[in-house]
């Protein structure tokens, strides 16, 4: 007699309940190495724990905001020493061009800076600069991608991918690795800055914003909760069984772990993010609620910013500006053509809530475990670009700095030549960037692998030296 199909189902269903439930209670213990990356050891004892990254894409120039050049004031107007055929990336130069704002010393430290930042020069005694640093681009999106990934080509792992991989989490209810979206849009070269490039899925960073929060958190209006956690532990079970057939699926691994961190983000995130619970005076000292709207729009940013790391967010990437637009220098700090207007929009609102968010981390003892970084992608010409009022791109020469866990403060590497066309001492490249981020945070950059394509990548590529003279 032939068994009915409809019996045999019956059955099998019955005896594997069982084991079934079982998986769905194992699934749940194991859910904690499923989703975010375990807190792992590091190479050696750490300065910093966590990393703000601060980044203003389009190229802000270096001698128009950290870099004082007294002989570009003096020679305002005449050619460039030897540059009088230099052709850029946008074609010919002019004379030499002297910022149009001035500088004035400040902090104990006597450091001259753009009085176009009045707010961040309060902090020029907490600040190590780095202004030999070169890149391997001139052109906007691989420069971002090469800030952030060192490498050009998109595809890499970005460093905060590196780091939440060397180090895993420290909250597990929150995204390992954050980035802020400027409210204007995506840098240059867009999410390849944040990428996981080939290391597991479960390292890409996660973007979010004070303007846009993560999306699809809520529990719709017609589930409960006992049937969303239902439905929760029976796609565990399948999503486990099914891994488990198909090991090495990374995919599918990084698929569960987003499901099973969206579950806890669903408490956790809109707390977080919700800046009302901010006294006024807060908001206040940050401009939430400045007249200007981008400056708003990235005060709450860098209040959001506070917020993730107070957490325990690992990397947190913060961006003042965004791509390049069809007019020049208009959304990001490309200034090719009308430098003084451009920086005069830009400035401002980059200035008080960057210093403010630096002020808030000190006075919290949050900068003794919080390393921060200010990047872009590389600097501009001491000239102008022929015809315009702007300057052109330069890769020879531009200004990161940090601050902040493990640096020490009022302190210069390196430097550029007379007109910081190029640089000159101790010259620093984004390898030597991100060693050094990642050796103070107790990570050899030597030793941070992962093997792909038959061979052990790392993010300092095969270069690479700690910038000793900026350590505390």
């Amino acid at each position: 007699m032939t068994a009915n199909p409809i019996d045999l189902a019956r059955r099998e269903f019955l005896a594997r309940m069982n084991t079934g439930m079982t998986g769905v209670a194992l699934s749940r213990l194991l859910a904690g190495e499923l989703t975010a990356a375990p807190a792992r050891e590091p190479h050696f004892a750490p300065k910093a724990k966590q990393v703000l990254q601060i980044f203003c894409p389009g190229a802000a120039s270096h001698v128009d905001l950290w870099d004082h050049k007294p002989l570009l004031e003096k020679y305002h107007g005449t050619p460039l020493p030897g540059g009088q055929t230099e052709v850029t990336f946008q074609g010919k130069n002019g004379n030499l061009m002297k910022s149009p704002w001035p500088f004035a010393p400040a902090g104990k430290s006597g450091k001259m800076i753009s009085t176009m930042l009045p707010h961040m020069a309060g902090h020029v005694d907490d600040i190590a600069f780095v202004h030999s640093m070169t890149s391997r681009t001139n052109t906007h999106g691989p420069g971002c991608v090469n800030m952030n990934s060192c490498f050009t080509r998109d595809g890499f792992p970005s460093a905060g991918s590196w780091i939440s991989y060397g180090l895993g989490t420290l909250n597990e209810n929150l995204p390992t690795y954050v980035a802020v979206q400027d409210l204007r849009g995506e840098p240059p070269n867009g999410k390849a800055n944040w990428s996981n490039g080939f290391l597991p899925a479960r390292f890409q960073g996660i973007t979010m914003s004070a303007q846009q929060q993560l999306r699809n958190l809520s529990r719709p209006s017609g589930i409960s909760e006992r049937e969303e956690l239902a439905t929760r532990d029976f796609l565990n079970f399948i999503d486990e069984e099914h891994a488990r057939r198909h090991p090495g699926n990374d995919e599918l691994r990084a698929r569960m772990a987003a499901y099973e961190l969206a579950a806890r983000m669903q408490m956790t995130a809109p707390e977080v993010s919700d800046l009302s619970r901010e006294p006024g005076t807060i908001h206040e000292f940050y401009g939430t609620n400045d007249a200007n709207k981008l400056k708003a729009a990235y005060a709450r940013n860098c209040l959001l910013a506070r917020r993730l790391l107070e957490q325990g967010v690992r990397f947190v990437s913060l961006y003042c500006a965004s791509r390049a637009s069809a007019v020049d220098g208009l959304l990001n700090w490309d200034a090719h053509k009308t430098l003084k207007a451009d920086y005069e929009r830009h400035c401002p609102i980059f200035d008080q809530p960057t210093a403010a968010l630096l002020t808030d981390l000190k006075q919290r003892g949050m900068l003794n475990d919080v390393l921060v970084i200010w990047c872009t992608e590389f600097g501009r010409m001491p000239t102008h670009q022929d015809g315009t009022s702007g300057r052109d791109h330069n890769p020879d020469a531009f200004t990161t700095w940090m601050m902040g866990a493990g640096v020490k403060g009022g302190v210069s590497h390196g430097a550029t030549d007379d007109f910081g066309r190029r640089s000159a001492v101790d010259i620093a490249t984004v390898y030597d960037f991100h060693a050094t981020v990642l050796h103070l945070l107790g990570l050899d950059h030597e030793k941070l692998t992962y093997y792909h394509n038959g061979a052990n990548r790392r993010l300092t590529d095969v270069h690479g030296h700690v910038l000793q003279s900026i350590l505390a």
